[in-house]
């Protein structure tokens, strides 16, 4: 985790002279010297509608005289709007790797069909924001308040552009959240394709996980110097497991802002587990890597085999978690309690 999840505010410096950016908005068509804002919606298809409103995990009462039509998304929230049929004209936050393929994070999003604002940390083209004329700005929060990936110090220029929603992950189950963003792409006029189908697939492998409550497991991700414990309640697809019925290794001390203990990779044993599952975003050690530290090669559940991925960015949609509960369903089954 190369960027932790701890309070942000702190870590960005705030910049001065953006009101210039939205004097050039006042100016014009909105195609100016950015991008030219693309002619799709925010939905398959339908009219805008009437009045719209949705409140948001801030406490905020959104309002528009008709249902927005341009939308906006941090990738997670892109993802998770997509599979419920909702199309946004933009993305911003990690969606194009290197190779010019997409990132998983943005999961069944076609990237050759929205426009990309910023691809890592830090980085939101704010002057192309603008010229898209959009209706609206969907992000995650991993703190209230805080939309992820929306850097501070553009933070009131994008504000006063459009209304902004906040979807809540911190302290809440996977389920949970995915039902907030069924709620708003229900608002938006979503068309819900396949995800009746998807939701009982995903009740189908939930059910499957009491099963496997014997395990123990640890779920961990690795860097270069340190290896991250994660606490299980502060991610909503770990609160979704234990809830049914998984045991997730809690650690016993926390750094800063209660996400993970961090540990030296000497002290790799600390915790045992007869699974470990490791994350796999592209920031994160992967399995080959972290085995060339002794400490981790030597732990009970790596030579067991007992190593699986851990998806840490699954798209909060029925689609995105069946796929996910399913998969590591599967993973359990070829696992056994260690001596």
């Amino acid at each position: 985790m190369s960027e932790p999840v701890l309070a942000r505010r702190g870590f960005l410096v705030a910049a001065a002279g953006l009101a210039a950016t939205l004097t050039l908005a006042a100016c014009g068509s909105g195609t100016g010297t950015g991008t030219a804002a693309p002619s799709g919606s925010a939905v398959p298809s339908g009219s805008a509608g009437g009045p719209w409103t949705f409140t948001d995990d801030r406490g905020r009462k959104l309002e528009r005289p008709q249902r927005p039509a341009r939308i906006v998304a941090q990738v997670g929230s892109a993802a998770a709007l997509w599979d419920f049929g909702v199309r946004p004209v933009a993305v911003f936050g990690p969606h194009k790797l290197k190779d010019g393929s997409r990132d998983p994070q943005v999961g069944n999003v076609d990237i050759t069909k929205v426009e990309g604002l910023g691809n890592v940390w830090d980085e939101f083209n704010v002057e192309k924001y603008i010229s898209l004329q959009p209706d609206l700005l969907v992000s995650n929060m991993y703190e209230k308040d805080t939309l992820w990936y929306v850097p501070e110090k553009s933070k009131d220029t994008i504000e006063q552009v459009a209304p902004t929603a906040g979807i809540m992950l911190t302290g809440a189950s996977a389920t949970d959240v995915i039902g907030r963003y069924e709620e708003l792409a229900t608002s938006l006029g979503a068309g819900m394709q396949g995800v009746p189908e998807a939701k009982a697939r995903l009740e189908a492998a939930t059910k499957e996980l009491a099963a496997f409550k014997d395990l123990k497991i640890l779920m961990l991700s690795g860097g270069a110097d340190a290896l991250w414990i994660v606490n299980p309640p502060e991610y909503p697809d770990i609160v979704h497991l234990t809830r049914n019925g998984l045991n997730v290794v809690t650690p016993s001390k926390v750094d800063e802002g209660g996400f993970f203990q961090t540990l030296s990779w000497e002290n790799a044993d600390t915790y045992d587990a007869d699974v470990i599952l490791y994350d796999t975003r592209s920031q994160a050690l992967q399995p080959a890597e972290m085995m060339r530290k002794p400490t981790f090669a030597k732990l009970p559940a790596v030579k067991a085999g007992q190593l699986y991925p851990w998806r840490a960015e699954t798209p909060f949609s029925y689609q995105g978690y069946a796929a996910f509960v399913e998969g590591l369903v599967a993973d359990l089954k070829k696992a056994s309690k260690l001596p």
